[in-house]
């Protein structure tokens, strides 16, 4: 497995420029930053413009997937056009001495390709059924399974994590040397996706499950 330090980028138009210190092209990072992520951003274009939009993503393997409605206009485009997938978690803002040194922390993904259906029906529930345990591990076995109707009238996607790149920011504030003495406070303020207290449906009866208790916990 390639490191921060060993890895290339893939492409030329995945290869970062603006402050390449901070890009990483290993595939464990880009797996890190995937895997902590419940929503992508794709961004394509067809007849009406460009168009970014946000949906629910996992990754298998070397594969990070959507899914949605077979009447879904963006689904229906991914297949044949080229696309970028965007993923983005906000770990802090950096405040600086000065104004146009502020910055914010970071780890971001963007993945460049095509998406590909996935056809075969072994397949497709394999791959729902890991979307439902990446949401909450161990709730796929207590819930009721998709019928028959209901897969027909999802679309799977998947889309090659090779083509990608990572950009990571971390630590304080990088302060010019004029301005250490301007009487500001400097620091980080860090931000975090935090889970909260389980609200629990009136109409639920049976006791919570492990991995509900373990929500807040974790």
């Amino acid at each position: 497995m390639t490191t921060p330090e060993t890895a290339a980028a893939p492409s030329e138009r995945t290869r970062i420029r603006r402050i390449p210190t901070n890009a990483a092209y290993d595939t464990a990072t880009l797996h890190a930053i995937v895997d902590a992520a419940y929503l992508c951003h794709v961004a394509f274009a067809d007849d009406r413009g460009a168009h970014c939009i946000p949906t629910a993503c996992w990754r298998e393997d070397s594969h990070l997937y959507i899914h949605g409605s077979n009447g879904s206009r963006m689904l229906k485009r991914l297949t044949d056009s080229e696309c970028c997938v965007t993923i983005t978690h906000l770990d802090g803002l950096v405040l600086a001495r000065s104004a146009f040194n502020h910055s914010m922390n970071y780890r971001s993904a963007m993945i460049y390709g095509r998406f590909e259906v996935v056809s075969d029906e072994a397949q497709r529930h394999h791959a729902l059924e890991n979307f439902m345990e990446h949401l909450a591990p161990g709730r796929q076995a207590e819930i009721r399974a998709g019928s028959d109707k209901e897969y027909a009238a999802t679309t799977i996607l998947r889309i090659s994590l090779e083509e990608a790149a990572c950009k990571i920011r971390s630590g304080g504030p990088d302060d010019d040397e004029e301005d250490m003495q301007q009487p500001a406070w400097a620091g980080v303020l860090p931000l975090a996706l935090k889970p909260l207290a389980p609200v629990v449906d009136e109409s639920c009866l049976i006791p919570s499950p492990a991995y509900v208790q373990q929500w807040q916990q974790d």
